[in-house]
């Protein structure tokens, strides 16, 4: 996206957030294909047929991004990082669901390259990750936060720096380290050291 285009996103969500309602509808279809392209992102390597399309999951999402209030976008990124925690909230309850509908067993593994559908037989890999995601944010905040913004939100490594206020070179490591540091711990989780 150009500059220009980022610019006039953020003063749109600025807009937005002090109650100018055409802002959102000029919004709207500015951040509706960047909101699928995440959902793609969570959704990627899965089966046809899932439970959850991307449709429905920007839908749900965009929803709840909507009833958002008292939030004081700071740009693009910020919106966008928040929009990823909400996908990632609304596919963990959902597989928390489906677990709970079934019973008990060993967690399974989770490869770090591939989220899972909630849908799918690897809920509980979702839950796993999002369990080792939290271990992680007890120990480093800021890393498990670069996690969830690269990895879940898909932003790159300069967007990432903007919304935590850090250098690229801090993100750069930060990310290194945290994906080493989650990969020890979904193979044991009683790993949690960084």
């Amino acid at each position: 996206m150009r500059q220009a285009e980022c610019s006039e996103t953020t003063q749109l969500l600025r807009a937005w957030a002090s109650g100018d309602r055409s802002a959102l509808d000029r919004l709207t279809p500015r951040i509706y294909g960047e909101l699928r392209r995440m959902a793609g992102h969570f959704m990627r390597d899965e089966r046809p047929g899932r439970t959850v399309q991307t449709t429905a999951l920007v839908h749900e999402a965009y929803l709840k991004l909507i009833d958002v209030t008292n939030v004081d976008w700071q740009h693009r990124a910020h919106f966008f990082a928040i929009a990823a925690q909400i996908m990632r909230h609304i596919l963990l309850d959902l597989a928390r669901r489906r677990v709970a509908a079934k019973r008990g067993g060993a967690s399974p593994r989770l490869n770090l390259a591939e989220v899972p559908d909630p849908g799918s037989g690897r809920a509980r890999e979702l839950i796993a990750l999002d369990d080792a995601l939290n271990a992680l944010a007890e120990v480093d905040p800021r890393k498990a936060r670069v996690i969830e913004l690269r990895f879940f939100a898909g932003l790159n490594v300069e967007e990432t720096a903007e919304v935590l206020q850090v250098s690229q070179d801090t993100v750069k490591r930060d990310w290194k380290l945290a994906r080493a540091w989650l990969s020890a711990e979904l193979r044991d989780p009683q790993h949690g050291k960084l």
